[in-house]
């Protein structure tokens, strides 16, 4: 243990026996009493304002005595410290089969208190569903509720998951669920509650193993089928002696001089790294990666005329995962089967940003003190080792090493026949699918009976390894499989020396290793474990020298056991856990500045979706588009920055404002800040002009549907880009600039930029749409739905209808105007009302309106085809009091509504058409200027001329 740990492991020590010490206080409680503390420490922390230190004692003290009630296991002291570790937000590394699942009890249940969500992360389903039945027990039983989250559950029952005090779940899931709550349209149909407290179980696989896999989710396609055969094909015809060069230690694999000419050649290129090629380059990349790094049956396998992806710590298939950016279509281009459109990514967020946006992380795992450096430099927690309960007896015997693997599989298959004989036990750990049935080949062939759990077969997992204790079973898993569960040996097997466990080459991390070794030995038990290495084993062709192997291959059947090989094999894995760790910083690098405008973009979404008036919103992207037309219409004149005004009016009253607010003279002296907020002025009361029929909640939704659809759309654009901006950048070196400072530098322009379009485009779209047409139908959103859909059905709206709604809301025919009809629905509105009531006169009041529209239709859009001399127009201007009435539409219907009533059909019918000829005016006039004058020179109060003019026109 290390010095800084052990006085660690002191200061909490302390507090375990503090805690063991209220044991006897706690015990004689009744389990109502004991229930009982739960709303005690609730309101000492909500209400009373303790922190969580100031009552862990208490709190676990409690959940201890639960634990033993319900589970009949009593915590031993090593156990509290693991849960005090985890409370302070540190990786506890206890090791294996030193009981984490009764550990994370007491952190959790001390945080639950405080109302806030905590989260429990497991690596697979089955432990998920399994600890949180065994665990849920103890919660429930002290009034904490427990929830289940996994991947096959609806909507609702997700949200009821997450809507528990405590909520279960695997790690993927949980970054999933979180991607998808940041693209519903409505607020409400989020399910996760917030990112408060997390307690990871195997901490290392999750955040180091993992973290070079992003989350993604994807939608939308783009077929490049050519593309990625015409990639592949190039690949293929390849010289890999010649043409590529790898870099063994990273994996790496780059073309040289010839193979880029071959490239040019093959597609035609003057020069391929050219930044216009940098697409292509991406395909060929990826075809060369499918085609010399990736192996069927180590990353991934066919099946089906399928690939589907190998999870490379447990030899998992992981269905219903894929690789991204094109590398999934050109392993299918390789393979030869099907390949499928490319998507487009919607959301995407790293493990390492996704678990940094909880306020406290925790984790726990049997080996993580290798990786302490990542854990600190990542997510700013340490890795604490735990003392165990009982001294560790096992035998980890030295190496043996080969020239060959043949060689090193028929030593195995003997040493297995005595192992056996002996009545114990062997777990058999492998790096791949493929070295497993390698190995099963060799045992069939000696008649050895035997399990395998692998991609192919990881169904029946749990139940295998949990019978891998018993005598002479034989046990055949990649190296993770089976993580979180115990295997239990038997008397007789404790007896003849407990289990042996084999591990088939060194993995690249020192601590895969130790966990394959931890699995013998829990708690005290014997066993014993030993490494067979070989020189063709993918590690020591890395890092031997050829001569190395050479001398090894001399050695035929035998072996050594070298402390010095193995010291040295020591240290090649310690450098290529530095070279992961390199990698995995420098994805973290990239995906840092995205995360940052990730976390902008979801921040100003959920405002969107939150705010009840969205005024404030408007304005700002108002004033941000004024402001980018403003600069846009600047340019230099004899060496000086102005305004072209007479550009800016042109692009301002196209689609923003009134053009008959326009005045040119307002802006002059003006810099460009003051330009744009006059402008935002004109913007906004046009706006509210436009949409000045539409009820305030109805035009909230509408803004609100219309921003969030474009902000999600330029969003998905930007991560897009982004991808393929990263892919491309390592161009960058050849010009001899540093490619992450590049990247910076362009997406922070690409986002500021995507910024203003969503501005830009909003307003455009509001402005420009918005009027009495979408007084809508808007479809409420019904439960489990993801969006809500903007719809304008055809109603038929009968006149009876209309009668009976006027009826109701106290007008009269003749009183039937739109300000009548509007001041009455403000009236009624305002009074007290259910929300039943208040929707159904909601939808009334739409009825009315969407009525008064079609009848604008027909009143104003309906021209008849009749010949107008300029005495009719004179007589009919005379009539509707052109001058009071004019450009009002309101005022015209009113007065339609006043000389029409109580008269006949036919009468009606030539009223309409005056109506028409009124709003039609002002059109004719323009093209027949002398009227201005004719109507101008009308007497208001003559009313002897209107009687006659009006009898000439009978």
């Amino acid at each position: 243990m290390a010095a800084s740990d052990k006085s660690i492991i002191k200061k909490h020590s302390k507090l375990a026996e503090e805690i063991i010490a209220l044991e006897s206080e706690y015990a004689k409680l009744s389990d109502t009493e004991l229930r009982s503390k739960t709303d005690e420490f609730k309101k000492r922390i909500q209400e009373n304002g303790e922190s969580l230190d100031s009552i862990l004692v208490e709190a676990f003290a409690v959940a201890r005595e639960a634990a033993y009630r319900k589970l009949g296991m009593k915590a031993y002291k090593v156990q509290l410290i693991g849960g005090i570790i985890l409370h302070n937000g540190d990786i506890a590394e206890m090791r294996t089969g030193e009981g984490k699942t009764l550990t994370g009890i007491f952190p959790v249940y001390l945080n639950a208190l405080t109302g806030k969500p905590v989260h429990i992360v497991t690596v697979n389903e089955y432990l998920s569903g399994r600890d949180s039945k065994i665990n849920g027990v103890v919660f429930n039983f002290l009034g904490l509720t427990v929830g289940l989250n996994g991947r096959a559950l609806s909507k609702p029952l997700k949200r009821q998951a997450y809507s528990q005090d405590i909520t279960y779940t695997t790690n993927a899931e949980l970054g999933f669920d979180y991607l998808r709550d940041n693209l519903v349209i409505d607020f409400a149909q989020k399910v996760q509650r917030g990112l408060n407290y997390v307690v990871i179980d195997e901490a290392d696989s999750v955040l180091i193993d993992e973290a070079r896999t992003p989350l993604i989710i994807s939608g939308g396609t783009q077929n490049r089928n050519n593309q990625y055969q015409a990639a592949d094909s190039f690949a293929k015809k390849l010289n890999k002696h010649v043409d590529l060069k790898f870099d063994l230690e990273t994996k790496q694999i780059n073309m040289t001089d010839s193979g880029i000419a071959k490239a040019e050649k093959f597609f035609g290129l003057v020069k391929l790294f050219d930044i216009k090629n940098s697409e292509l380059f991406h395909l060929i990349t990826n075809a060369l990666r499918a085609n010399f790094t990736f192996s069927e049956g180590v990353e991934y396998m066919v099946s089906d005329g399928e690939i589907k992806l190998i999870d490379q710590f447990t030899g998992r298939v992981m269905d219903g995962r894929s690789y991204s950016d094109g590398l999934q279509q050109a392993l299918q281009a390789k393979e030869g089967v099907k390949i499928e459109e490319e998507t487009q990514t919607l959301a995407t967020i790293t493990y390492q940003n996704f678990y940094r946006l909880y306020s406290k992380i925790s984790g726990m795992t049997g080996t993580a003190k290798t990786e302490e450096e990542e854990f600190i430099k990542i997510y700013n927690t340490r890795v604490i080792q735990c003392p165990t309960n009982k001294p560790v007896i096992r035998k980890d015997l030295p190496d043996f090493t080969f020239g060959t693997k043949r060689a090193a599989l028929l030593k195995m298959t003997k040493d297995i026949k005595e192992i056996i004989a002996n009545g114990r036990p062997i777990l058999i750990g492998t790096t791949s699918v493929e070295s497993s049935e390698q190995i099963s080949r060799y045992l069939t062939n000696e008649s050895l009976k035997f399990e395998m759990i692998n991609a192919k077969n990881h169904h029946r997992e749990a139940d295998i390894v949990e019978m891998a204790g018993q005598v002479g079973s034989i046990t055949l898993a990649t190296n993770m499989a089976g993580r979180g569960t115990d295997i239990k040996l038997s008397d007789d097997v404790k007896k003849n020396g407990g289990l042996f466990v084999i591990g088939v080459e060194r993995n690249e991390a020192r601590r895969i290793d130790n966990q394959l070794r931890g699995r013998a030995g829990r708690q005290g038990d014997p066993g014993s474990s030993r490494f067979y290495i070989t020189m063709e084993d993918d590690l020591m062709i890395r890092f031997s020298s050829p001569r190395v192997r050479n001398m090894f291959a001399k050695l035929g059947d035998d072996h050594i056991n070298s402390k010095m090989f193995t010291k040295a094999l020591t240290n090649a894995q310690k450098k290529l856990e530095g070279l992961n760790f390199d990698q995995r910083k420098n994805i973290l690098d990239y995906d840092n500045i995205l995360s940052q405008q990730r976390e902008s973009i979801y921040s100003q979404r959920d405002t969107i979706l939150l705010q009840e008036d969205l005024t404030k919103v408007l304005e700002r992207f108002q004033y941000t588009t004024a402001y980018e037309i403003v600069n846009d219409s600047s340019e230099v004149v004899r060496g000086e920055r102005i305004i072209n005004l007479d550009r800016l009016k042109n692009d301002i009253v196209k689609d923003f404002i009134d053009p008959n607010s326009w005045n040119k003279n307002d802006y002059l002296g003006l810099d460009k800040a003051g330009i744009a907020k006059k402008i935002q002025v004109l913007m906004m009361q046009y706006y509210l002009y436009k949409s000045r029929n539409i009820p305030q909640d109805v035009r909230t939704k509408i803004e609100r549907t219309t921003i969030v659809k474009n902000l999600d759309s330029y969003w998905t654009k930007h991560i897009n880009i982004s991808s393929k901006l990263r892919s491309g950048i390592y161009l960058q070196q050849y010009a001899q600039n540093n490619p992450l400072h590049e990247y910076i530098e362009e997406s922070s322009r690409m986002f500021n930029n995507m910024k203003i379009n969503i501005a830009s485009v909003s307003v455009k779209h509001l402005i420009t749409s918005i009027n009495d047409d979408m007084m809508p139908n808007l479809n409420i959103q019904q439960s489990g739905q993801d969006h809500v859909h903007e719809t304008k059905p055809e109603v038929r709206i009968t006149e009876a209808d209309v009668k009976q709604i006027l009826s109701e809301i106290g007008i009269e025919k003749e009183q039937f105007t739109r300000p009548n009809v509007e001041k009455r629905f403000q009236e009624i509105l305002s009074s007290e009302l259910t929300e039943e009531q208040k929707r159904n006169i909601l939808i009334k009041q739409n009825i009315l309106s969407q009525f008064m529209q079609k009848l604008d239709k027909m009143i104003f859009e309906q021209k008849k085809q009749v010949q107008i001399t300029d005495e009719m127009i004179v007589a009919v201007a005379t009539k509707y009091n052109f001058k009071k009435v004019r450009g009002n539409n309101d005022l015209i219907m009113e007065m339609f509504n006043k000389l029409s009533h109580g008269q006949p059909d036919n009468v009606r019918k030539q009223l309409l058409q005056e109506a028409i000829l009124i709003r039609d005016l002002d059109k004719i006039i323009k093209e027949n200027p002398q009227l201005e004058k004719l109507i101008n020179d009308i007497d208001d109060n003559d009313d002897s001329t209107q009687i006659d003019i009006l009898t000439k026109i009978g």
